[in-house]
């Protein structure tokens, strides 16, 4: 019987070229090496526990959902959507990646960028506020904001509305997120660790530089800082005439007068409108203790 000839497989001049593949979809097969983050990417890529499911995913099964990317003219492609994906299939040793390739302006690519990363879970508060942000100054940028919002809003709530759509947050939400952009890099970490809350954040953010180094060396210090603080210091004239000293002050002060003000006393003349006269103090603390104990419960 004769010997089948295998058949030899020629390489076209595509693969010698670099050129990708294209499937039927208009699915391109890239080659990583190829791809490059999107510029000052807001998104945080982290290898913790779920890319680690990723990754196995991603071996087990490949890319399934194609990454997004648009072209530099040079040759190489700028990531938009699937910056974790790819991120996945390098710790996989996954040489090429399927992807999607688009033409699409700066504005178009940075607030596709941002919707398709707004569709995850959970974002930590700095990736919302720098991501709100790029997304106002593309659409700014566009011309695009402004246009079907009530004129009853202000310009800046229109502007915010337009933004957060798609979101689920407000647009004084998304005002209030885009406002953390100002805070100094330590502040902001401390708002994604929980360390500082995100109000708090966004009133320290109000202030300039110098004074939010003082607040920043306050917090290391004590640990926390309070709205009383705040509050008090943002009723200050001239705060950026201040000295570090006065600052402190200040917030010892405002901090004093707010456990000054928790505290709660009754007279015996109110206290006896309510309990027998044979009742001493130690059986009005305990029935005064039961009724709270039963409120707490009910307001829970």
């Amino acid at each position: 019987m004769a010997k089948v000839k295998e058949k030899m497989k020629l390489t076209s001049i595509d693969e010698l070229l670099g050129i990708p593949e294209i499937a039927e979809d208009g699915t391109q097969e890239i080659e990583i090496c190829m791809i490059y983050p999107f510029k000052n990417h807001p998104f945080k890529v982290l290898d913790d526990e779920k890319m680690d499911e990723l990754v196995d995913s991603v071996i087990q099964q490949g890319i399934i959902t194609p990454v997004l990317v648009r072209p530099d003219g040079e040759g190489y492609y700028e990531m938009i959507s699937g910056h974790r994906r790819m991120h996945a299939a390098k710790r996989a040793r996954l040489k090429k990646i399927p992807a999607r390739v688009v033409n699409l302006s700066d504005e178009e690519a940075t607030i596709i960028m941002v919707d398709a990363n707004f569709q995850r879970e959970e974002l930590l508060p700095s990736e919302r506020a720098f991501a709100f942000k790029m997304k106002m100054d593309a659409m700014r940028h566009q011309g695009t904001l402004g246009h079907n919002v009530p004129k009853s809003f202000g310009e800046e709530r229109r502007s915010s509305s337009i933004v957060g759509k798609g979101s689920g947050l407000t647009g004084r939400s998304v005002t209030r997120y885009i406002q953390l952009t100002k805070l100094l890099p330590e502040l902001l970490e401390m708002v994604d660790n929980k360390q500082l809350s995100l109000v708090n954040g966004v009133d320290i953010a109000a202030f300039d530089e110098e004074v939010q180094r003082f607040l920043l060396t306050y917090i290391q210090k004590n640990g926390r800082i309070a709205p009383e603080q705040l509050a008090a210091l943002k009723s200050q004239p001239n705060l950026e005439n201040l000295t570090p000293y006065t600052v402190m002050t200040i917030m010892k002060e405002a901090l004093a007068s707010k456990e000054k003000s928790k505290r709660v006393s009754f007279t015996e003349k109110k206290l006896n409108k309510y309990f027998p006269s044979e009742y001493s103090a130690y059986q009005r603390e305990k029935v005064i203790l039961e009724l709270l104990a039963k409120w707490k419960q009910e307001q829970e």
